[in-house]
């Protein structure tokens, strides 16, 4: 059974990346988990060299394809547009779909 990602990768400009990240932890992304359609989320800065802004990476674990079809019809136009009335102007952003072809979890520590 395949699992999949849901990857938004973002950049945000320098003057509101404090304001943004501070939204995505405390409403945005609770906002989508509450939706129930994603087992787990990773929320990450994308480790690299840029003239401006940063740029982040949001990745939600879903069990299927019609899981994310169903949050993509049911709830995504809703907070894209909360998302885009809070930072209009200040964010470049895109969405992928990953497959999960192998994962394992490492719970020791060294």
């Amino acid at each position: 059974m395949s699992m999949y990602i849901y990857n938004v990768t973002l950049n945000i400009e320098d003057s509101a990346v404090e304001e943004w990240k501070q939204w995505m932890k405390e409403i945005h992304i609770p906002d989508v988990m509450a939706t129930g359609m994603f087992l787990n989320y990773r929320f990450c800065r994308v480790m690299v060299e840029e003239e401006s802004g940063m740029t982040f990476s949001i990745q939600y674990m879903v069990k299927d394809l019609e899981t994310l079809q169903l949050y993509q019809e049911m709830y995504a136009p809703k907070l894209q547009k909360e998302h885009q009335a809070k930072f209009e102007g200040k964010f470049v952003a895109f969405r992928t779909m990953l497959e999960v072809i192998d994962e394992k979890v490492n719970h020791e520590s060294n």
